[in-house]
Formats: C-alpha cells, sequence, structure tokens
C-alpha cells in the first residue's frame, strides 16, 4: 500500500518536486517499505525519535528535520540532518551555525515564514525574514537553501492561495539574490495547490502513510 500509495503522488506532482514523507509516528518498517522503493526523503518532527530512527535504517535516507525545533536539541541532530525545514528565530539560526561548526559542516535550513492565520502556528514575517537574511552571510556553517510555510487548516481555497501567493512573490523577489533553490509549501490536503503556485518540496504523511494512529 504504502509504495502504490508513493507512486500515485509522484505522478500527481512534477518530477522538479521532493516529496518529502512524512514518517513521524510510524514503524521503522514502514519507513524501510518506502525506502526499498527508491524513497528517500524522509520528514521527522521529534528530535528523538528522528535519533532513534536515524540509527537504525540505512544511512543514505536523508532526514528532514520538520517540527518546531528548540535550541538545545540542535546538537543532536547536526551531525546528520539533511535538512532543517523550521528556522523560526535568529538565535535558533546561530545555534546551527555554531553545531555546525562543531561537526564541521554546513548545515542547510529553510527560513520558516508565518503565512497562516492562525496564531499558533511558528514563524518569521516578511519583514523580520528581511531583517535576518541581511545578517546570516556572516555565518559560515549554516546554508539558507530557501522558505517553508505553512498555510491555514482551511477549505477555502482563495485563502490558501493568497497565503500560498505571498510566499510565493516573496521567494521569487529575494531569490536571485539568495540563490535560493527550495520552496516549500503544501502538504497532504493542500499540496495541487501549492505546487500549481511554486511549491517545489511537499511534505506527505497521510497519503503515503495512512491515517496517523
Amino acid at each position: 500500500m504504502i509504495v502504490a500509495n508513493l507512486k500515485q503522488l509522484k505522478e500527481d506532482v512534477p518530477a522538479t518536486v521532493t516529496v518529502v514523507a512524512v514518517s513521524k509516528t510510524k514503524p521503522a518498517d514502514a519507513i524501510r517499505e518506502a525506502y526499498e522503493a527508491g524513497h528517500v526523503d524522509f520528514g521527522e518532527n521529534k528530535v528523538q525519535e528522528l535519533c532513534l530512527k536515524h540509527e537504525t535504517l540505512p544511512q543514505d535516507i536523508r532526514w528532514h528535520m520538520i517540527g518546531h525545533l528548540q535550541r538545545n536539541k540542535v546538537k543532536y541532530i547536526a551531525p546528520f540532518v539533511h535538512l532543517i525545514h523550521g528556522v523560526d528565530s535568529e538565535r535558533l539560526l546561530h545555534e546551527i551555525n555554531k553545531q555546525g561548526a562543531k561537526n564541521d559542516r554546513i548545515i542547510d535550513v529553510l527560513l520558516q515564514i508565518h503565512i497562516a492565520i492562525e496564531s499558533t502556528k511558528f514563524g518569521f514575517s516578511y519583514e523580520e525574514a528581511e531583517a535576518v537574511l541581511s545578517k546570516a552571510k556572516e555565518l559560515e556553517h549554516v546554508r539558507i537553501t530557501g522558505l517553508m510555510g505553512m498555510a491555514s487548516y482551511t477549505d477555502n481555497t482563495a485563502q490558501l492561495t493568497a497565503e500560498f501567493s505571498g510566499l510565493q512573490d516573496f521567494y521569487n523577489r529575494l531569490q536571485p539574490t539568495n540563490n535560493w533553490s527550495i520552496l516549500s509549501m503544501g502538504m497532504s490536503n493542500d499540496y495541487k495547490l501549492a505546487v500549481d503556485l511554486g511549491s517545489n518540496m511537499i511534505r506527505v504523511g497521510s497519503l503515503i502513510f495512512g491515517s496517523r494512529n
């Protein structure tokens, strides 16, 4: 089922779109099944679970940290994480840079932009992001490779379109001077619209693995 779901999803989006399979709470066997079908990008939202799975699963898996990341937990994932999606503060950016230096790595990250109407979601405002970007070039062990935004949890297509379009416009305006390659928008419920509006990285869990326990 997992393999068939993955195949269907990849047929639904352009080949240029990276599908991050959201494997949080899913057993190692389920991840291995997807991996053996050729999938290598998996997303976890808890550091402890991410580290455990990294230790027990194939070493060429590209692990994405997709949850809210606390500064004191960065050190645990710094040696191996492929991409940190939710950088939402300047202090977190500096901590990732510090841990990157300790591990002799340049760690790739996305700046999270707050585009939703819910105040519970994290992220920079557009103005805050521009201020951070102007200073981030000094950081030698962190590389901002693009932007991420989580839209409102709604069926209102006009609302979603406005949120995704705003982030797409911001990305397009700043991409040339920042050499970005990733605009991450869209999850199981809204990825088709997000891809239509420029997303080239989507985070999908339930459509691949089934509903969460």
